[in-house]
């Protein structure tokens, strides 16, 4: 099956981000996988919500490709905390993570429910 692309939500340098509810954490997300195109591992946020009565895990998938020289250090585990738990998770490394094609890709573990929200920290805070 084919992963759920999510959009960067991006922060504004010297100015306002307004709050985002993110992408809900559904039946098809935890089936199929969540992947961010285009992604700038260096600068991206994931926020990701679960409202699971246990805790569940966010995977994030080592990278493929020849680019991700550091690969063999595995995939990234995070525990976040039963009803309404938050974690913040990266910014993440492009040698570690980025998979062919600039993308990143997220798992569930089966029953997780909650939201994933992908920021962009900007390059330059100027």
């Amino acid at each position: 099956m084919a992963r759920t692309a999510v959009s960067y939500t991006t922060f504004t340098p010297n100015g306002h981000t307004t709050d985002v509810a993110g992408t809900t954490i559904d039946a098809t997300l935890v089936t199929n996988g969540v992947v961010i195109n285009n992604v700038d591992p260096e600068h991206t946020v994931l926020r990701v919500t679960n409202t699971a009565t246990g805790a569940k895990n966010v995977i994030v998938r080592t990278g493929s490709g020849v680019q991700s020289w550091m690969a063999g250090q595995g995939d990234l585990t995070v525990s976040v905390g039963a009803n309404t738990g938050k974690e913040w998770v990266g910014p993440f490394t492009s040698a570690h993570y980025q998979q062919t094609g600039s993308r990143l890709y997220v798992d569930f573990e089966s029953g997780f429910t909650g939201t994933i929200t992908v920021f962009k920290m900007p390059k330059a805070w100027n």
